[in-house]
């Protein structure tokens, strides 16, 4: 059995994203992004006729982000330094929904900040993937970190035994987004969620026998 896993998502943990997208549509596209809408369908509208773009064009509009814009990203407060003590007692690695044809690209973006850590790629729920690196880890304790809610669902699912930290670090849209019901806590700074983070992998595996029904912290 090896070290204590920390696996955690990117964008809005890790680096900013929302809002240098919000900036770079405004700047080249003339979109305005409502980022209080996370699900797309209509968060982006042309800001000549407030027409809704559509929904082919958004997502062509992230893959260009990601082809050309990734500089733009920067690290949430904390989240540097943070990972920099939590890899002296744990394995780090990042499981992150960007395509194949990013992943490089993600790996050099975060190895530019000192974060030099395995990265996979995904694309949908994430439990069935996280589930695989534990396994191939076969870690004494492990632990989850990500934005949205539907992915501690799905960990939850397949890994009930992992610990479940729902962090939403862009304080412009984190106070509109309800706690993940399936996350064991909801903390959206690094300095709170380093010590959370220490006293769970030094607790031992997350119990299994019912999931969390509110966001509550725990």
């Amino acid at each position: 059995m090896s070290r204590p896993l920390i696996i955690t998502d990117c964008d809005e943990v890790l680096l900013h994203m929302v809002v240098p997208f919000r900036a770079w549509l405004d700047e080249t596209h003339d979109v305005h992004f409502n980022m209080h809408d996370r699900g797309f369908a209509e968060a982006l509208r042309h800001k000549d006729s407030g027409l809704v773009v559509e929904r082919d064009r958004v997502w062509a509009l992230l893959v260009e982000f990601f082809d050309t814009e990734m500089y733009r990203q920067t690290p949430i407060a904390g989240a540097v330094a943070a990972l920099g003590r939590l890899a002296q007692i744990a394995d780090i690695v990042v499981l992150t929904n960007i395509g194949e044809r990013h992943h490089q690209l993600r790996v050099e973006q975060l190895a530019a900040f000192g974060l030099n850590f395995p990265i996979h790629w995904n694309h949908g729920s994430k439990g069935e993937p996280l589930a695989a690196i534990v396994a191939a880890h076969d870690a004494s304790v492990a632990l989850f970190i990500d934005d949205l809610a539907e992915h501690h669902a799905s960990v939850a699912r397949q890994a009930p035994g992992v610990w479940r930290l729902h962090m939403v670090g862009e304080p412009e849209i984190a106070a509109t987004v309800p706690a993940a019901r399936h996350a064991h806590a909801r903390i959206d700074d690094w300095v709170v969620a380093e010590r959370w983070i220490m006293d769970k992998l030094a607790a031992g595996p997350a119990p299994t026998e019912t999931l969390p029904t509110d966001g509550a912290l725990s």
